[in-house]
């Protein structure tokens, strides 16, 4: 299913705005995703992202901005956007005490689908499950729940996914698979906006944008987003590096000490100072130091330690 025109972006907003109560949950946010892009939406947990998706999709309107999905308002024509959309939301939404065919059947009967069982047969088959279709959706794990959402928001063909932390609480295997999946159908022109907490998903994306109270502070590829923000990072490891990290923290030119399983990440964006407060350190021989590339996760913790709280 494609729109009329077939726009060059799959989401192109301007300037969103939701507030609820005194709390801007939503600001000035203005995001373009290209047809066939894996685009991740990342931020704490109340950083927004959830409320951005629904109004991007016509399911939750604005208090200011505009924008399109697919070529469509989504003010004026979010009937439209939600035919052309699936959205897959963060908890498990579909009925446990059906089986996964007759979970298909019912979305496809909501969608007024012709041809149902067609339908639901070549979705089954498609996503893996044609071997469980008569196995009840409660007795199954969260990797398989998850496929089974996957399929019923893509019975309708729809041109854009909209996928929110659609792997929370699923284990690493049933990750990569779904990870896959989603690869397979952005090169078929699908596209999909994801918001996810992982930062190995967070790679796998062609493009980032990361949400903090309400505020888009950073967005571009994975490269440009670690290389806009100036971060140095040396990596320490052996001895106490709890011990290391309290006589560091806060001393000048060190912004973020970070424990990575058996090495610490000290992180600044002044070379100089940061040097000079290692230095005693480097020499004592109590430690390895090495010089590393600053990661995402390094990148979106300093991200976080400079946002501004969004109640107003």
């Amino acid at each position: 299913m494609t729109s009329p025109e077939s726009p060059s972006f799959a989401i192109d907003v301007r300037n969103l705005n939701k507030r609820f109560g005194d709390k801007q949950v939503v600001r000035d946010l203005s995001l373009q995703v290209k047809r066939g892009e894996i685009f991740g939406f990342l931020g704490p947990n109340g950083s927004g992202k959830t409320t951005s998706i629904r109004m991007m999709c016509g399911l939750l309107t604005p208090d200011s901005g505009e924008g399109e999905c697919l070529g469509f308002d989504i003010i004026r024509e979010s009937a439209e956007v939600k035919r052309r959309v699936g959205y897959m939301t963060q908890k498990f939404s579909l009925w446990e005490d059906l089986t996964i065919r007759e979970n298909l059947d019912f979305v496809a009967r909501l969608y007024g689908m012709k041809n149902r069982r067609d339908i639901v047969d070549r979705s089954l088959e498609s996503l893996g499950l044609a071997t469980r279709a008569n196995q009840l959706a409660g007795t199954l794990s969260g990797g398989w729940k998850q496929r089974m959402a996957l399929a019923a928001c893509m019975l309708h063909d729809p041109d854009l996914l909209l996928l929110d932390e659609p792997t929370a609480g699923v284990d690493p295997k049933a990750r990569r698979d779904f990870w896959e999946e989603i690869h397979q159908l952005a090169a078929r022109g699908i596209s999909v906006l994801v918001s996810t907490h992982y930062m190995d998903e967070a790679e796998r994306c062609h493009k980032l944008a990361y949400i903090a109270y309400g505020r888009l502070l950073v967005q571009g590829t994975a490269e440009e987003v670690i290389a806009g923000q100036g971060l140095i990072t040396w990596s320490a490891s052996g001895g106490d590096l709890m011990a290391l990290a309290d006589k560091l923290r806060n001393a000048p030119g060190v912004e973020q000490t970070i424990a990575f399983g058996s090495s610490l990440h000290i992180t600044g964006t002044n070379a100089a100072l940061l040097e000079a407060s290692i230095d005693r350190f480097r020499h004592d021989g109590a430690y390895r130091w090495e010089r590393v590339d600053s990661g995402l996760e390094d990148v979106f913790i300093h991200l976080m330690s400079t946002a501004q709280d969004n109640v107003i």
